[in-house]
């Protein structure tokens, strides 16, 4: 029983590999339209370890809110503030996202560095 388990979930493995289309692929992100834009702070500026993320989003068609990320980590429940950052440099991302959280090709990215 478990030789023939094993062969089908290889058989569907090689069906998927063969066919082109990976057995666990990461949806990849929505193009409906929308923009970001980080109005603050900049690129490259120089800020405290509190500071402040504004930023516009332009909904297209799927569009319900943004993610934020700060060096690659999702900041869940971010309030417009952050608080309490290390000194250094670090990398500030917004995207787009759906209401059902799914990413939208919307993102913007900017690079900080905290004094």
């Amino acid at each position: 029983m478990m030789t023939r388990i094993g062969f089908m979930g290889l058989s569907i493995a090689l069906v998927s590999l063969l066919g082109g289309t990976p057995v666990f692929a990461a949806d990849k992100p929505i193009d409906d339209g929308s923009k970001i834009v980080i109005t603050s702070p900049k690129d490259g500026e120089k800020v405290s370890d509190t500071f402040e993320l504004k930023y516009e989003l332009t909904k297209g068609s799927q569009a319900a809110h943004a993610h934020v990320y700060l060096d690659d980590q999702y900041q869940k429940g971010f309030g417009g503030t952050f608080k309490g950052v290390p000194k250094g440099k670090h990398k500030v991302t917004v995207t787009g996202a759906t209401k059902d959280h799914a990413l939208l090709t919307a993102t913007q990215s900017i690079n900080v560095e905290v004094q």
